[in-house]
């Protein structure tokens, strides 16, 4: 029996509402210094990605080629993503995410250069971004499986939670600093995302925990990297849980990206102020705030097949309110109730997808459902904003709820997956 298999003896109390309080996890000395270190990183991001393009267009660039930059930066995270997770699974994680850490700061840092002494280079910025994503993808890919060696199995729904918070509030905190940060010089931004990352590769070197994954199991001397990278696939594939986590996620972050550009698209057909717009994104980031906080507390007292199922059939009614309301605050508190309501989901989830999959593949699961789910979601921006200009935000409201709908039904007959009462593998 290896160490996914007894946790998995485990799974139904962790994941009922008989579960007994867990202590918290930052008790743990090594889980607070990885929290610390994704809140940095995260404020980091958020303070200068939002304004890179900013600076393009203040250099005399186009629009689109500023856009342009942010597409392919983002592209090269998910390419590197899954070769990442495989290396990941290989060798210790944490110089990983040290390098990966230190990497991102150089990047920052020749850009922040750059902009202070006023000589922006079009391709410098684009090969800056995409070497800052692609160490955000090793760095995402090898602390994806390092929670399993800080908290105890019964910690991780109280984790999992903690870390959603930290995004969620950074999300929410991030682009006003960044706002601020502009307002002082344009090159201020740069250079606290290159502090950042500075500073979380010293909080990754103070861990102390051996992030190591388990060997493989096998003596094969030159392991091949397309044997494991394939290995990672067909172990989601198998997965029958898994594979519903796939699904799930992915719609999910299809959906509420068409949800929030549709807002902000039919706000702005409105006549709605770049402010006003603001408060809708706001609204829903701390909707997402208050859920991520709630979500261990509902854990501990629902079961899990109920948190998946009536969290999806909630979306479907906050989705179609989209579509009966002008007010751009409307928007924002119908949004918040859908963001309020998907971390409880991604808990139990992401708990689950732990339990159900050995320490040597942790990196690769990982980075198979993160790819998947945001692979999706790069289409969400364009899909809204065509369909808006086709039909109305109210059709493609509309569309969204029975979107969502079906998405409930799929959650419903495959709800015996997430107590692992359903078909195995």
């Amino acid at each position: 029996m290896d160490e996914a298999d007894e946790e998995l003896q485990h799974s139904g109390p962790l994941l009922s509402k008989n579960a007994s309080s867990s202590p918290s996890p930052f008790r743990a000395r090594d889980f607070t210094l990885f929290w610390a270190a994704g809140a940095v990183d995260g404020l980091g991001t958020c303070a200068s990605s939002l304004f890179l393009p900013l600076i393009l267009l203040g250099a005399g660039y186009p629009a689109g080629l500023a856009g342009l930059v942010a597409s392919v930066a983002l592209v090269s995270g998910l390419v590197v993503s899954p070769v990442a997770g495989v290396h990941a699974d290989r060798r210790s994680r944490k110089p990983m995410m040290y390098v990966a850490a230190l990497t991102a700061a150089g990047a920052m840092g020749s850009v922040f250069v750059a902009v202070a002494l006023g000589h922006v280079v079009l391709v410098h910025v684009l090969a800056a971004a995409v070497v800052e994503q692609a160490a955000a993808a090793v760095y995402g890919a090898a602390a994806s499986g390092t929670i399993r060696r800080l908290v105890p199995p019964e910690g991780y729904p109280r984790a999992i939670g903690y870390l959603q918070a930290r995004d969620q509030a950074v999300q929410i905190v991030g682009p006003t600093l960044g706002g601020v940060l502009f307002q002082l010089a344009r090159w201020v931004p740069l250079l606290a995302d290159a502090v950042s990352f500075l500073l979380v590769a010293a909080l990754t070197k103070a861990i102390r925990t051996d992030l190591t994954p388990a060997p493989p199991g096998r003596t094969d001397p030159s392991p091949s990297f397309v044997r494991d990278l394939a290995e990672g696939l067909r172990f989601v594939c198998a997965e029958s849980f898994l594979r519903f986590v796939v699904v799930w996620t992915a719609g999910i972050n299809a959906l509420l990206g068409a949800l929030y550009f549709n807002a902000v698209f039919a706000s702005h057909a409105r006549g709605a102020s770049p402010s006003s717009i603001g408060l809708v994104l706001t609204l829903a980031g701390v909707g997402g705030l208050l859920g991520a906080l709630a979500a261990p507390w509902l854990v501990r007292r629902l079961r899990a097949a109920r948190i998946v199922t009536g969290a999806s059939w909630a979306m479907v009614p906050t989705a179609a309110g989209l579509a009966f309301t002008s007010r751009t605050w409307a928007y924002g508190l119908l949004l918040g109730g859908v963001s309020l309501i998907v971390p409880s989901v991604v808990v139990v989830l992401q708990t689950r997808a732990m339990l159900v999959t050995p320490d040597r593949l942790l990196a690769r699961m990982g980075t198979v459902l993160g790819t998947a789910g945001q692979a999706v979601a790069v289409l969400a921006p364009v899909t809204a904003g065509v369909l808006v200009a086709a039909y109305g935000g109210r059709t493609v409201a509309l569309s969204c709820a029975g979107a969502f709908a079906a998405l409930a039904l799929y959650a419903t007959a495959r709800a015996g997956l997430v107590t692992g009462t359903g078909e195995a593998g």
